[in-house]
């Protein structure tokens, strides 16, 4: 692949420029071009733009046959709030391993939302001589699937509210001529959804007037428990007066009033959906089974019931496709799906994935990145998204700073926005080596599912020889297949030619089958308990409101589902303040929710927020248009 036409080689610049300019600087090559090296011919794309395409599910069914390619997760560990660097390293990795050792090798991505690259976090194509272009378009719209997110998600908020007025103001005989009408001919008929409705009810009629009137109440009244609804409307834009809201203020409302709010798009269940389905039909089922709340009997109330499944998979169709791009060597990325990696899992979609494997076939390579620290994404990674995919990686990355490293070694607060401290940008051997106890922990946890790690340090200016050689030894100390420095934000593909070679290794090497951290068939608990004591915990505490959530969901069927952590990224615990690696606390379980489509629990640790809001000098300042040539400035 080195020598092919795709690769392109780069002219570094020191010090390295603002993303966007590097970006900006480099011609991309026509997606064509890219989709060429995949062998794939245009029949297995749509076309969005010159740099964009959808690469179609069709392809799944053509390659099916093909053997896979080495599978490799970029993880990290517990990050400062500036973050340090997993996406820069995934794209980074992906240069050195397609355009410097000859290997095919696809990156695939989440979708950056756009309310933090507005806001506070800026995009999330990587950083440096390691990023993936066109970054404007990449960090903005994309090819709408964040959008289709949006409408399908706010569609059933609107169903949600609209049934509960309607069935407030009308008798059951009346709500069920308005749902089954009669036709030209008097006769009435139930459509495809309604039969879906008729099967979890138990009844077996097929013709609406053979219904008697217990079962028309039942069909046709869902009885939704305002309190009970969990459903929440969404937007892409970083609004946090839109967290809490009251709905239905309006004079033709009717005093129909409810507390409700705001989420931001990509904490959709919607997203989580399409990130972890394996086909259209499989998507279909999973947005049919999106639970939005209960009936005051105390049964869950699903998307489906509603009458609704059917029309957000048409929503969603389009969507389902993941969107091929590259980075600036030239190498293909697919980018797909964006799910919040604290009440979500975090990882980009099973179906990018699942596609790429076959299209590097045996001997290549498809890397892809799972959100925040290790004991989150990868954790999530592992026990829920390859549970689901049947997938299995050979290696994971564990990617660290020296800055991150000294703050869990005692250093000063981190923050956003604010100058580094001293001890940041000067040597300090010891301060690394006491943080490098997270490194170990998240060498040891991740080693437990059978996989090799390797560490990749991501190299600083300020960062010392000696500094990484205490971080590397400390590494192999705790069971690292391998710990390599590396340069790629200031030299691209150039700078990850060893941690290439190392990760080639590692995947060349496994010697265990994947192990999950917990079996389904347990209960919510244990699960649970199983992923507190892997962060430290001696033990959970649960508030009142999680034990009842615990056990509706038992009862309601759901408890062989996997777990998803909702924690803060910033520690192993549920204290942000408590670093390195804290041991022997409680872990305190404020509530559980429920992902029913996209096929998880949620339990909530501490306080989470689903719509972040804007700093005081929020990204957008920056941000503008070259008026005289069309392209974005300021983007970062």
């Amino acid at each position: 692949m080195s020598s092919s036409k795709t690769v392109r080689k780069l002219q570094v610049e020191s010090p390295v420029p603002a993303d966007i300019v590097i970006a900006n600087s480099v011609e991309p090559l026509h997606i064509d071009e890219i989709a060429k090296e995949l062998n794939l011919t245009p029949n297995h794309y749509d076309l969005y733009g010159k740099y964009k395409a959808k690469v179609l599910l069709s392809v799944l069914d053509e390659v099916k046959g093909s053997r896979d390619g080495y599978y490799v997760v970029v993880g990290g560990i517990t990050p400062t709030p500036l973050g340090e660097g997993k996406s820069t390293t995934t794209v980074g990795l992906c240069q050195a391993l397609g355009a410097f050792l000859d290997k095919k090798v696809v990156t695939c991505l989440r979708q950056p939302s756009q309310g933090p690259t507005f806001g506070i976090k800026g995009g999330a194509a990587g950083g440096g001589y390691s990023q993936v272009i066109p970054m404007d378009e990449f960090n903005l719209h994309l090819t709408g699937d964040i959008h289709a997110i949006t409408a399908a998600n706010n569609l059933l908020a609107a169903a949600i509210d609209t049934r509960i007025f309607h069935e407030a103001s009308q008798s059951d005989k009346a709500l069920f001529n308005r749902l089954c009408p009669t036709n030209k001919e008097g006769k009435r008929s139930f459509n495809d959804i309604m039969f879906r409705r008729l099967k979890k009810l138990e009844i077996t009629k097929t013709r609406p007037e053979d219904l008697t009137p217990e079962e028309i109440k039942k069909f046709a009244r869902l009885d939704i428990d305002p309190d009970s609804i969990t459903w929440r409307r969404v937007m892409d834009v970083n609004d946090r007066f839109l967290r809490k809201i009251s709905i239905g203020q309006g004079p033709d409302e009717k005093g129909m009033v409810r507390e409700t709010g705001f989420d931001i798009s990509v904490a959709s269940e919607i997203m989580a959906v399409l990130a972890l389905t394996t086909s259209l039909a499989d998507m279909r089922e999973r947005l049919g089974k999106m639970v939005i709340g209960n009936s005051k009997a105390g049964d869950p109330i699903t998307a489906d019931d509603l009458g609704l499944g059917g029309a957000l998979t048409v929503l969603m169709k389009d969507a389902i496709n993941p969107t091929l791009m590259q980075t600036l060597e030239g190498t293909p990325v697919l980018v797909h799906a964006g799910p919040f990696a604290n009440i979500a899992h975090g990882n980009s979609s099973i179906v990018a994935d699942k596609i790429a494997l076959k299209l590097v076939g045996p001997g290549g390579f498809v890397v892809t990145e799972a959100g925040f620290g290790a004991d989150i994404g990868a954790e999530k990674f592992m026990n829920i998204k390859c549970r689901y995919s049947g997938l299995t990686p050979q290696c994971a990355v564990i990617v660290a700073t020296i800055r991150a490293l000294k703050m869990h070694g005692g250093g000063p607060e981190v923050v956003a926005g604010r100058p580094l401290d001293h001890a940041y940008l000067n040597e300090n051997v010891g301060l690394v080596e006491a943080g490098c106890v997270n490194l170990a922990r998240h060498i040891a946890n991740t080693k437990d599912y059978g996989v090799n790690v390797v560490v990749a340090v991501n190299k600083f200016a300020t960062d010392t020889e000696a500094e990484m050689n205490a971080v590397r030894n400390a590494a192999l100390a705790a069971g690292a297949y391998d710990a390599v420095i590396c340069t790629h934000h200031a030299h691209g593909g150039k700078g990850a030619v060893d941690l290439g070679i190392a990760v080639q290794k590692a995947c060349e090497n496994v010697t265990q089958p994947l192990k999950f951290l917990y079996p389904l068939d347990i209960s919510i608990k244990d699960k649970i308990e199983g992923i507190a004591k892997s962060y430290g915990a001696s033990g959970v505490e649960y508030s009142e409101q999680a034990e009842k959530q615990i056990e509706m969901y038992s009862r309601q069927g759901f408890s062989n589902l996997p777990i998803c952590m909702a924690k803060t990224q910033y520690s192993f615990s549920h204290n942000a303040k408590e670093k390195g690696a804290p041991s022997g606390f409680k872990l305190p379980i404020r509530d559980v929710r429920a992902s029913i489509g996209a096929g998880f629990i949620y339990p909530l640790v501490g306080t989470m927020s689903t719509m972040p809001g804007l700093p005081t000098r929020p990204c957008f300042y920056d941000i503008d248009l070259d008026t005289a040539t069309g392209k974005v400035i300021g983007l970062s």
